[in-house]
């Protein structure tokens, strides 16, 4: 039977800690949320020399403070589960930052492999690190990996092996000096009296922890009989100076070390750095990010058009066959005007998605978007928001759930809850097929464009509410923006295929769980009273569609686009599935054709329910989210109110505007 083995991979955020796991684990991976934190859980398994490996990667964190949401989880991953190797990705390049996670996950006394990635890009520019030298001082293994190239990948899996049946690795420890000693030792001996306590943690790393001022660490002595102990003895303690002085330890430790491992590592000017001086450059920063932004859309329209007229050709032949081949009338309209009327609508959109999010995937795996959040700093700060806040609200693109569970990452409390109120102005992928249905029915020319000026609405929106949240409801200042750019690199392609499938498959289940419920829905509504003709005013759907198309008349929607709205707080994909079931189609060319005959919707009409569609309440994952965050219906309600309310002055607006310019 194959021996089973647990392994962590940990690391900085941006070193090709995600490439060396998908590389370990290929396609045997499962993503989900860790248990009570919405930080997301990557793990996988590989079999390798009889072993079985379970390979779980540990979200980026440049240290084990525990001051964010990742940092936790990745520190009581390792403390609590007690994984047998514990591999650290590095940025061979950067190895004096990346040193500083390694010297505390060697004060902890995990079994450590070193993954040296990057090495290519280090040999390139001359860097000598000496592998061995290294093994030496710290006690790890380590071993030199390109994993971009798949280089070192099986050297690294023998490595883990190999550590496995080595002996038991002895703590390293930091000699602090001092006072700090003093107390660490005094600590250890309080400590040292709770066996159970001493069981589960080292005593002197959690001594040093204590010393630190870690809450995190602090509450693991909650049921202990030692905690009055310690609370007395930290009481007196400036924890800040002791947190200080301690870093400067580490960093003296890795100044010493680096010169006896890495001989020649050079500090010259690298090709990064050249492209940086014109990418981040305060004046033509945004313009580039803004012209990348627009060619993403123009490229998604130009590539997807051909595979949107075959799918439109598909289901133009499939509603003709379920029209003509089914005889029960009931059952004809259910599958034709209802499930192949709004589910057709969405999917032919599928082309559109998947582009999208392969160009996204490009640019994160090319190291832009990490420059993209840099850019927006001045702004973003300006506004009421740190720079890192950008990263969440990008990740918005893609979906608002997983956008503001990102938030989790910024320790300012006011910072995150702002964040987490203005994420779902970015327009997610799933407002995407309201705009290519609408943008290409009525500006086909400039389709591209209009888009591209829906995404740069949200953005603009976004932080004009964050300027406003930050003035009358979370006063005080943002947090100082600390970010390290990591280097350019070649995109994998393989990476890239495997996010824009992960993504589009949730897109694909979502058409075949929530969207055909929902255009099932709307059929039951739209075909009956017996009697009614279908989807009129006259049937169940039209007397809801009445009842609350007071409310948006003003904006000159009539109950179809009412109804849909309603319906798309469910999935923003029911907007257009609502649409095709109620104009009784499901091919698409056919739904633009009767869009542009209802004499209702004009172009003025159709940009103001892109900028609704835009701005108006989330779907009901992300509401439910942001209650799950901030742990209030109030913030939950206000969102929702706001955004519902900003949207309809702008789509007024708008279509003021429209019906004078077009």
């Amino acid at each position: 039977m194959a021996e089973k083995i647990k392994v962590a991979v940990a690391g900085n955020p941006n070193v090709g800690k995600t490439t060396i796991f998908n590389a370990l684990t290929g396609a045997r991976q499962k993503v989900g949320n860790w248990p009570g934190v919405t930080v997301e859980k990557k793990e996988g398994t590989k079999k390798h020399k009889d072993h079985i490996l379970e390979i779980v990667d540990l979200p980026g964190t440049y240290s084990l403070t525990a001051y964010s949401a990742d940092e936790v989880v990745a520190r009581d991953y390792i403390l609590e589960e007690k994984p047998d190797v514990v591999v650290q990705v590095l940025d061979s390049t950067n190895l004096e930052r990346n040193l500083y996670l390694t010297s505390q996950l060697l004060e902890m006394g995990t079994n450590l492999v070193l993954a040296l990635n990057m090495s290519d890009r280090a040999e390139t520019r001359g860097d000598d690190i000496d592998i061995r030298r290294l093994e030496s001082l710290l006690g790890v293994s380590a071993i030199k990996t390109a994993a971009n190239e798949g280089r070192g990948i099986n050297a690294l899996l023998d490595s883990i092996v190999n550590k496995t049946e080595s002996n038991p690795p002895l703590p390293h420890e930091i000699g602090y000096g001092g006072r700090v000693e003093e107390n660490i030792c005094a600590l250890e001996e309080i400590l040292g009296s709770d066996r159970e306590l001493s069981k589960n943690y080292p005593s002197r790393w959690m001594a040093v922890k204590l010393l630190e001022g870690d809450e995190n660490a602090l509450s693991k002595l909650s049921s202990s009989s030692i905690e009055g102990k310690v609370q007395n003895f930290l009481s007196d303690l400036d924890h800040e100076e002791y947190e200080v002085e301690m870093a400067d330890k580490r960093y003296e430790f890795i100044g010493t070390l680096l010169p006896q491992v890495c001989t020649t590592c050079a500090e010259d000017v690298s090709p990064s750095d050249m492209v940086d001086k014109v990418i981040t450059n305060k004046y033509l920063g945004i313009p580039i990010f803004l012209t990348l932004m627009w060619g993403m859309f123009e490229l998604t329209f130009a590539f997807a058009t051909p595979s949107m007229e075959l799918i439109d050709m598909f289901f133009g032949w499939l509603a003709a066959a379920v029209t003509s081949n089914i005889e029960t009338v009931w059952l004809a309209s259910l599958l034709g005007d209802g499930i192949v009327a709004g589910v057709g609508s969405v999917l032919l959109f599928v082309p559109n998605i998947f582009i999208l999010f392969f160009v996204i995937a490009l640019l994160e795996s090319s190291g832009y978007m990490a420059r993209a959040a840099f850019i927006m700093d001045r702004l973003m700060y300006t506004m009421g928001l740190q720079g890192k806040s950008f990263i969440p609200m990008l990740t918005g693109f893609g979906c608002s759930v997983p956008a503001i569970m990102a938030t989790r990452t910024l320790e300012d409390e006011k910072d995150r809850l702002i964040t987490m109120l203005v994420t779902p102005f970015m327009s997610c992928g799933a407002r995407l097929p309201v705009y290519i249905l609408l943008a290409g029915t009525f500006f086909s020319r400039q389709a591209g464009s209009v888009i591209f000026g829906l995404y740069v609405l949200g953005i603009l929106v976004a932080i004009v509410s964050a300027k406003l949240f930050r003035t009358f409801i979370a006063k005080g200042q943002p947090s100082p923006f600390i970010m390290e750019l990591p280097p350019y690199t070649r995109p994998s392609l393989k990476d890239s295929l495997q996010h824009m499938w992960n993504q589009g498959y949730l897109y694909l289940r979502k058409v075949g769980t929530i969207i055909v419920g929902g255009v099932v829905l709307i059929w039951l509504l739209a075909y009956f009273p017996q009697g009614a003709d279908y989807g009129s005013a006259d049937s169940l759907i039209g007397s809801l569609g009445k009842l609350i198309e007071p409310l948006v008349a003003p904006l000159g929607f009539d109950w179809k686009i009412a109804v849909a709205l309603v319906f798309g707080f469910v999935a923003k994909e029911i907007v257009v599935g609502s649409l095709g079931t109620l104009y009784g189609t499901g091919e698409g060319e056919a739904l633009s054709s009767a869009l542009v005959a209802d004499p209702g919707f004009t172009p003025a009409i159709a940009l103001g329910l892109m900028v609704f569609t835009l701005l108006y309440v989330p779907c009901i994952g992300a509401v439910a989210v942001i209650k799950k965050e901030t742990g209030s219906w109030k913030w939950m309600f206000f969102q929702a109110a706001y955004s519902t309310a900003v949207a309809w002055i702008l789509a007024l607006v708008t279509i003021g505007v429209g019906n004078i310019v077009l």
